[in-house]
Order: structure tokens, then sequence, then C-alpha cells
């Protein structure tokens, strides 16, 4: 039997916290070992705790939700953080994903989606909702513009792994699809992010959608 994910709440608003509480308490994939009303104390029950995954508010008094997904990523490099917030605004948006969130869900989305958010990322794949994708790509096309697969020099390899990247797989899904080991698998992530300038798999995600690379449908999220 799997051990259940170990989970971290912090959000200043303590109607949120016991709320999801009680829902991954229903869960039995789930466990919240924490709760913390701000960032300064969430990052230190995340030093002291070392939870799987985190559940991070965006606006919150004190240390903020920037400053305390940089530390977490900088300090629990292995932790998946998802930034489950009500803003909607593009610029929060861009800001989470540059530093370096597992995924962005707006609060009020039904239990359900969250759950199969949560999954998502507890398997290694980068959950984000397809308005929310619409924001991501306009955010990159104001931004410098971004090369094509063959000026940054992706191999072959590279551009398989980015497109099942974008299709929603996890890496040991993605080493299944190609025959690889998930390390050889970790390699190429890490060798996309360099090439094309990015700084998670959301962005990879966008980034195909924008190019319309063979196997995704633009703009709908697979």
């Amino acid at each position: 039997m799997n051990k259940p994910c170990r989970v971290l709440l912090i959000d200043d608003h303590p109607l949120m916290r016991r709320g999801l509480a009680e829902l991954l308490a229903a869960n039995g994939d789930y466990q919240v070992i924490g709760m913390a009303s701000e960032g300064q104390t969430g990052l230190q029950l995340a030093r002291e705790l070392q939870p799987d995954m985190i559940l991070l508010d965006w606006h919150m008094p004190g240390l903020g939700g920037l400053a305390t997904l940089g530390a977490l990523k900088t300090e629990l490099a292995d932790t998946t953080v998802l930034v489950l917030t009500a803003s909607d605004a593009r610029d929060d948006l861009l800001a989470a994903l540059h530093a370096g969130a597992d995924g962005y869900l707006l609060k009020d989305r039904e239990p359900e989606v969250l759950l199969d958010t949560l999954q998502a990322c507890r398997t290694g794949r980068a959950p984000l909702d397809p308005m929310l994708l619409g924001l991501l790509a306009s955010g990159l096309r104001d931004a410098e513009p971004l090369p094509a697969a063959t000026a940054v020099g992706l191999t072959d390899r590279e551009l398989q792994t980015l497109v099942l990247i974008a299709e929603g797989m996890s890496n040991k899904l993605i080493a299944r699809q190609l025959g690889i080991s998930d390390g050889t698998v970790k390699i190429h992530v890490k060798h996309l992010l360099g090439k094309l300038g990015l700084h998670s798999r959301l962005e990879m995600a966008a980034w195909v959608y924008r190019h319309g690379l063979p196997g995704v449908v633009r703009g709908e999220p697979a």
C-alpha cells in the first residue's frame, strides 16, 4: 500500500485551511502534516517537516507567495509546490511559473478538480487549466520572441520529450513511451529549459501550444 502524500498548507484564510484539510483528510491518498497562515511560518514548517507537497496561497501578509515559493524551491527542491490562489492575473501566473511552481490553480475550482490537479502534480505532470494556459501563452508572446525548435538546437529526442511534456505526461510515462530511463528524461528536461530559456514544465507546455508542434493540438491542453 502506498504511503499517503504528506501535505503542508500555507494560506492566510482560516476557513480555506480548514476546508482543504477536511477535503484531503477524506481522501486516503493525502495527510495534512501542518498548516501556516503566512509565508515565514510556512517556510519554517517546511524545513522541519519536509513535506512531499505544499499548497501555497499567493497574496498573503508578511512573506508573500512569490518570496515563499522562491525560498521553498531553493531549500526544498524536491518538494512539489502547487500555487492555489484567487488571482487570475497574468503577472502573478508568470511570476509563479518563473519561480518554479509545479502547478497553478484557482480557488474557485470544484474540489474534484483540485484532487485531480494534486494527483497530476504527484505524478510529475504540469497541470494548468485552459484559461490560465491562454494567459501564459499571451505572456510569452509579449515577451522576447521565442525561437523555433531548430534555431535553439533541439535534438530529435529533446523535441519528442517536449511534445510529451505538453501532453501532460510525467517523466516516468515519458521514459516508458520513449524507451529510456527516468534519469535520461530528467537530463532532457534540464537541457530543454536551458535551450528554450524557460523556467518550468508549464512554460514548456505553452511553448509547444504556441508553435503547434506535432502531436499537440494548438491552444488545447491534452
